[in-house]
């Protein structure tokens, strides 16, 4: 079985300019949901990790607005990795994907825009409990 198939990453609009470049982001227009909103990590020390949960409705947009650092994603199936290190692309985060950020290169900044205001409710915070919610129940032998 893939990982599910709508994580993606997403190239963002990027004006060159000899002064210096810039990048946008418009909800609904680069990415599939509208902002509702906005954080970001910084100052993470060296062997930290964040993360370490999953979002029952909530879809994020995660950018390496500075330095890099690496995600690791799974579906409940499979686990994949990413590394994040350019302020113009973006990773694409759906509903029900378990997520865990790592190797944060000195100075970086994780910047996060989130379908959702902060609701503790919309957590998945044990793991055990997320396989269970994702896994497809199986049917006895002779049961659809």
């Amino acid at each position: 079985m893939t990982l599910k198939a709508d994580i993606r990453t997403i190239k963002l609009p990027k004006i060159q300019d000899p002064r210096g470049n810039l990048t946008f982001i418009e909800g609904g227009q680069h990415i599939p949901f509208d902002i509702q909103r906005v954080y970001y990590l910084y100052d993470v020390p060296a062997g930290e990790m964040r993360g370490g949960h999953a979002h029952k409705e909530l879809q994020q947009l995660v950018i390496a607005a500075s330095g890099s650092f690496d995600v690791i994603l799974d579906d409940g199936y499979k686990q994949q990795r990413y590394t994040l290190n350019r302020p113009n692309i973006g990773l694409f985060i759906p509903r029900l994907v378990w997520r865990e950020l790592e190797n944060f290169s000195s100075g970086s900044v994780c910047l996060v825009m989130a379908s959702l205001r902060y609701d503790e409710g919309d957590y998945y915070r044990d793991y055990q409990d997320f396989k269970q919610a994702v896994q497809i129940p199986q049917s006895a032998p002779g049961e659809r």
